[in-house]
């Protein structure tokens, strides 16, 4: 076989395959009972692995189309050509740093897969503008910018934890029934940790900005290729149809949040979509492309929902949390939750796989110590998006884009990554 053919299997999917034989082992030797022969519940282990191993399908499918939609209206032309006038406008290192970074995270906000590619797209534009107009810019800077977007996206719009846990029936519904996004995402908790997060944000920017010991570097070419538009209007009037239909839910329920969910957001962000392609078939392009970054998604989520089988099947997940219970208190657990959920965003780099995982551990231990829950799957959002600043697995479409190197993306996000834990640690001690 050619060597340029070969492909190597993802750290990421690793890691999972790990992950699930630790569960394993520790179920065998924490869970079993005295009478059982050893054997015999070995194999009634695996039947706890295969029995969750497609109980998450809904949540896996939601997470793929939250990413492959806000992907693909991120590479629309109208956000695209939005994109090049904003960069015309462009003179200073400073100002780049700051659009770019502003703008990833307002689209975080709105979506993680639109924010995502958006940042990775204007700073990769900037890049560009700098070349041809001679500008002094630090692009890996701007590039690390364009990641901030994953630092913000758990407290926002496409939160995997906040979103889920206001949907009917959801997994941990017999647990902790359902929260509105009222509870969660427009808290005041949730509101002031991030307006202290933006600004301080901004701050860091600025500081990192105006540092002259940089290296001017630009992207030597584009690589990013528009997407001809297509002459039928199919996308243009199902568009409309989604848009008046979502926007009609909330003339339905003007006293509730609480329609909106995962599902909700996906069809809105769908009739975004088609709206911004107008053409169906070039909507179903763009699609296309923005696929491939889900395969993660796809393949790992079954085996995370495996982990949660012999984990909430053979009495696993009763030990952890009251073990969490065990090491701490109701002041120190919202800060100890905060920790492990970053911790564990190492080893589980997707926000929903790390909900299914950890969350009912989560909920379980705040329940029994009487925290308030709302606020503990905001505490849990904060850690898993925090360490995504050291994480480079979600900055893989980023580096594509813009062409820089992981390794000069990390030095900068890594101030990002200590600010952040500065303003989570103060806001989840002082405001829980």
């Amino acid at each position: 076989m050619d060597k340029s053919q070969q492909v190597s299997l993802s750290p990421t999917f690793v890691v999972a395959l790990i992950l699930s034989l630790i569960v394993y082992v520790s179920a065998l030797f924490l869970t079993q009972p005295n009478s059982t022969l050893d054997l015999f519940y070995a194999l009634e282990v695996l039947k706890f692995w295969q029995k969750g191993f497609w109980e998450l399908l809904e949540f896996t499918l939601q997470m793929v189309l939250i990413l492959i939609f806000g992907h693909a209206l991120a590479i629309s032309n109208p956000v695209n050509s939005l994109l090049v006038k904003l960069s015309k406008q462009i003179k200073s290192n400073t100002a780049a740093v700051l659009v770019t970074g502003m703008t990833a995270i307002a689209a975080g906000y709105i979506n993680w897969g639109f924010g995502l590619i958006l940042g990775a797209v204007l700073a990769r534009e900037i890049g560009l503008r700098g070349r041809e107009e001679g500008h002094h810019f630090n692009y890996p800077l701007i590039a690390a910018s364009g990641y901030l977007g994953m630092m913000v996206w758990h407290g926002g719009f496409s939160g995997s934890a906040p979103l889920k846990v206001a949907e009917e029936g959801h997994f941990l519904s017999d647990q902790i029934g359902l929260i509105a996004i009222n509870k969660t995402i427009f808290s005041d908790f949730n509101l002031y940790i991030n307006v202290l997060l933006v600004l301080a944000l901004i701050g860091t920017l600025m500081f990192l900005a105006r540092k002259k010991s940089f290296k001017t570097s630009f992207p030597t070419q584009s690589n990013t290729k528009g997407i001809v538009q297509g002459k039928d209007k199919l996308g243009l009037v199902l568009g409309l149809l989604i848009m008046i239909l979502g926007i009609a839910d909330f003339f339905h329920s003007p006293q509730s949040l609480g329609f909106i969910d995962l599902n909700y957001v996906n069809f809105m962000l769908l009739g975004a979509g088609l709206l911004a392609f107008q053409s169906l078939s070039s909507f179903i392009k763009a699609v296309t492309i923005a696929l491939t970054g889900a395969v993660e998604i796809i393949l790992q989520f079954p085996f995370y929902a495996g982990i949660l089988g012999i984990m909430k099947y053979s009495g696993l997940l009763l030990i952890f949390s009251e073990g969490m219970v065990a090491l701490s208190s109701t002041n120190t657990f919202p800060l100890l939750a905060f920790l492990s959920a970053a911790l564990v965003n190492f080893f589980i780099p997707s926000g929903g796989g790390q909900w299914a995982i950890q969350g009912p551990i989560i909920m379980d231990a705040a329940t029994k110590l009487g925290l308030d829950q709302a606020n503990m799957v905001m505490v849990f959002s904060y850690g898993d998006q925090l360490s995504n600043m050291l994480q480079p697995f979600w900055a893989l479409p980023l580096l594509a884009i813009t062409g820089v190197p992981a390794k000069d993306i990390l030095k900068y996000t890594a101030y990002f990554f200590f600010v952040g834990l500065l303003v989570f640690g103060f806001g989840i001690y002082f405001l829980f």
